[in-house]
């Protein structure tokens, strides 16, 4: 299946209450294969097409505030009209996943594939001091994956967690190992492990208020505290990547997303012509894998960043290995999808 039907059966084969979105290519697929599944008459999941990317951010922010697993997807303009929504979720401390399938930009852009969200997504991109846990598949078998574990760390930090993917890995079909269903969360569920969750005090006889207002700066320096905190802990735990022929190499690349699986064909270019380079691709964009770019990066003499863009990961690479190696950017933008021998070329300029 495609990459944004993956996301779409995961969606449903993991318990999801509800998808509210909107569709924009190139990830209109995922909105499609829900409504073409009906998940509401087998699992119960509601899938609703809102009127606006600013409507299904808040119904997905409703969703969540009552406790439901709840998630929506779009791409890169939709996704710029749900950033106030996002800061509100993770004001208010809810769970929540979003799906950004990036195209080029700026503005409306193409519709080709591009990885010029990376400082939107990692860096808050809405108001206030927040972070989105951020998830970079590289498979369609990761699409399909990051959904449950994009849930998982949803919950554990009570904060919304992004999935960046890209048109390539969107609309790429691979085949895809699929879960049982499994059920949806009883009322009951929730009201046991989720106890800040507005359900309408059945069993408690008091309110719940969800919110991100608060008009004391003190108290509300207070909640900050709470959330970077949190935020830490996140950074400590949950900072994932893979490590491919590191061993014996001499330069790196990094890169993730499809810009890594066409790394991993100039990985074989390079080592047959003997140059030893190695790939660390970051799965988490946030948090960022920094120990490990710093202790893998640290024995190489140079780093090369390789993204669809005009260069933004590479402040991450940067300052992961403190300014003890040179870290330079090879990047195609607007759309454009690099080749594995341009990045050879790229690479071989950096070697000499």
């Amino acid at each position: 299946m495609k990459g944004n039907q993956a996301i779409a059966e995961a969606a449903i084969r993991c318990g999801c209450d509800g998808y509210f979105g909107y569709p924009i290519t190139p990830q209109s697929e995922v909105l499609e294969h829900l409504m073409a599944e009906r998940p509401y008459l087998t699992t119960g999941m509601v899938v609703l097409q809102a009127e606006s990317e600013l409507a299904s951010i808040n119904m997905v922010y409703a969703g969540a505030a009552a406790g439901k697993r709840v998630m929506t997807s779009s791409s890169s303009p939709g996704f710029s009209l749900m950033q106030e929504g996002l800061s509100y979720i993770a004001g208010a401390e809810l769970p929540a996943l979003c799906v950004n399938v990036v195209r080029g930009g700026p503005g409306l852009g193409t519709i080709q594939p591009s990885q010029s969200d990376y400082f939107q997504t990692t860096k808050g991109g809405g108001h206030g001091d927040y972070r989105l846990i951020t998830l970079a598949p590289a498979s369609v078998q990761e699409m399909y994956d990051f959904v449950e574990l994009g849930f998982d760390l949803a919950f554990k930090y009570r904060n919304p967690v992004a999935i960046l993917s890209d048109g390539v890995i969107g609309q790429v079909m691979e085949k895809v190992m699929v879960d049982d269903y499994k059920p949806r969360w009883t009322d009951e569920y929730i009201e046991k492990t989720c106890p800040w969750a507005a359900t309408g005090h059945r069993s408690t006889g008091k309110h719940r208020i969800v919110t991100s207002l608060e008009l004391e700066a003190l108290k509300q320096e207070a909640i900050n505290d709470r959330i970077q905190a949190k935020y830490r802990k996140c950074e400590e735990e949950d900072a994932r990547y893979e490590a491919i022929q590191c061993d014996d190499a001499e330069y790196l690349f990094v890169a993730y997303g499809s810009a890594a699986r066409i790394c991993m064909k100039t990985i074989e270019l390079a080592r047959a012509e003997g140059i030893k380079v190695g790939l660390v691709r970051p799965i988490t964009l946030w948090p960022f894998p920094t120990k490990a770019v710093a202790e893998i990066g640290g024995r190489m003499k140079k780093i090369l960043s390789v993204e669809m863009n005009a260069g933004q990961m590479i402040e991450d690479v940067k300052l992961a290995v403190g300014c003890k190696v040179p870290v330079e950017h090879f990047g195609r933008y607007g759309g454009v999808i690099p080749t594995p021998i341009e990045i050879f070329e790229a690479l071989k300029k950096m070697v000499k």
